[in-house]
């Protein structure tokens, strides 16, 4: 190591952003392989959702234990361990007998994931000098968005030309490539024989995100006031509640709570969290709409998402050139009013409009991340020291992570509450019309089966209008985003402004 970082820093970032491309991948690959899993596998509707939450409420619960352990321990190990096992937890899948092992599988995938994701952003503190994190935290969040539009590409390939396994066999030729890349260049770390454990903290942390988590989900899928989204909500509350109270008291707690009144800190993980709310809200719109309303399947659908990160590829680009004369803030803020205006304008796309015009706001809405999410994310870690860096980037991992999740649940529920009130099932049979309003995929089938004379064309409808008040209510939060990244972010990264201050060297 030198004063501007580490020899091999370049290379070994670009060995992370493989790891970190697996990791992206595996978020949307399983959904293209649902329909054949329920045939092969003989699942229940009820296990395939559990394909999903089982990975989902492991990682929730496991990020902040994972950044303790890092700081403890050192990140390289770990890393390599949860690589490690996220390989073999792909095979796991890829061989599964049965709905019951897959399933474990996909909890023994979240644990490495849990791993994967805050250590290998608390690295580039120790790779990369101040100056350099924000361009190398933009590389990390790429190469795990990249991974998001090619996981349904890549799996409905696949999909056509071998059996449901190869959706997660993809995982593993990166996975090796990625232990064989990082066990050479990354540096041995050091954990911190100072970071003690704190067991009645990480039970508190773990089983507040899991219970949340799991109620967000519920809630997207059953209600808000359905009793098995309600009360594990409220459990996830009062138990993160509990936590908060444990960080007041605890001699050592596992999160220093003077973290919080660092502005850089604060409101780059709050600003970093409503960008992962609007990403994973576009996300979980996008996909229904172009199978709905434009007819696409699923390698069709991961095709037209590319926008999406070419916008952010683009922004992530041009933001990094302007922040060192804008600063920060400047950046930020612009980035949220970019995704605010792409978001308006899909509100506005009709039944009739074409690819094209959904291609241009999507884009909009990539370069927008790509200007707000990666600085916000460096504000944050730039106040976090190197020895506390793994359970920092654990807590911004974390609100990322609740923030995509409540974004899903939010907009789900918006958008199905427009698409009910909007379809009209008017002479159809009691159980064609209550498939046909249970969603906007349920009724082009029941329009196709049955024929019946405009469904198909209400269905359409009724789902534009449904995701466009989502949109409106995603673009108010941005909105917000906005406001708050003016009025509080400030203009660079702690360290960084210390250092051209000459309070730090090297």
């Amino acid at each position: 190591m030198t004063g501007t970082g580490h020899p091999r820093r370049w290379w070994a970032l670009g060995a992370l952003a493989l790891a970190l491309l697996a990791f992206g991948l595996d978020v949307t690959i399983l959904n293209v392989a649902l329909p054949t899993l329920a045939t092969d596998l003989q699942a229940s509707t009820s296990q395939l959702q559990w394909f999903a939450n089982a990975y989902t409420l492991v990682l929730a619960a496991g990020l902040l234990p994972a950044g303790t352990l890092g700081d403890r321990f050192g990140q390289k190990p770990l890393l390599l361990g949860a690589l490690t096992t996220f390989g073999l937890a792909s095979l796991a899948c890829a061989y599964a007998a049965d709905a019951g092992q897959l399933i474990a599988a996909r909890a023994l995938l979240g644990v490495g994931a849990a791993v994967l994701v805050p250590l290998s952003m608390s690295m580039l503190t120790v790779l990369f000098p101040a100056e350099e994190r924000g361009r190398a935290i933009a590389v990390w969040t790429t190469a795990m968005a990249i991974g998001i539009p090619l996981g349904p590409v890549l799996g409905g390939w696949l999909l056509d030309h071998f059996w449901w396994g190869s959706v997660f066999l993809i995982n593993v030729p990166l996975v090796v490539l990625g232990i064989a890349a990082l066990a050479w260049l990354l540096p041995r770390t050091r954990g911190s024989g100072g970071v003690r454990f704190d067991g009645p903290g990480i039970a508190l942390s773990s089983a507040g995100l899991l219970a949340l988590t799991y109620g967000l989900v519920t809630a997207g899928e059953d209600g808000w006031l359905a009793p098995a989204a309600l009360v594990p909500m409220l459990a996830g509350g009062l138990l993160l509640a509990g936590f908060g109270l444990r960080l007041r008291r605890a001699a050592h707690p596992l999160v220093d709570l003077a973290l919080f009144r660092a502005p850089g800190f604060t409101w780059g993980a709050v600003l970093a969290t409503v960008a992962s709310f609007a990403l994973m809200g576009a996300m979980f719109v996008l996909p229904q709409y172009f199978q709905a309303v434009l007819g696409a399947d699923a390698l069709g659908t991961g095709l037209r998402l590319l926008p999406i990160v070419g916008g952010l590829l683009v922004g992530v680009r041009v933001a990094e050139r302007v922040r060192p004369r804008l600063g920060a803030k400047v950046v930020v803020a612009t980035g949220f009013g970019l995704i605010t205006a792409g978001l308006v304008a899909g509100a506005t796309t009709s039944v009739s409009d074409g690819y094209g015009f959904v291609a241009a706001w999507v884009s909009l809405v990539g370069l927008g991340l790509g200007f707000a999410l990666p600085p916000a994310m460096d504000l944050a870690m730039g106040a976090i020291g190197p020895a506390r860096s793994g359970v920092g980037s654990g807590l911004l991992q974390a609100m990322r992570q609740v923030g995509g999740t409540f974004g899903v649940a939010v907009l789900g529920t918006v958008l199905n509450a427009g698409y009910r009130a909007g379809v009209d099932v008017t002479g159809l049979p009691p159980a064609a019309a209550a498939a046909a309003r249970d969603s906007a995929a349920a009724g082009v089938k029941v329009a196709r089966a049955t024929g019946a004379p405009g469904l198909l064309d209400s269905v359409r409808t009724a789902f534009v209008a449904g995701s466009g008040t989502a949109l409106l209510v995603c673009a108010a939060l941005t909105t917000l985003g906005l406001a708050l990244a003016v009025a509080y972010l400030p203009r660079q990264a702690a360290d960084r402004a210390q250092s051209e201050h000459g309070v730090l060297t090297g």
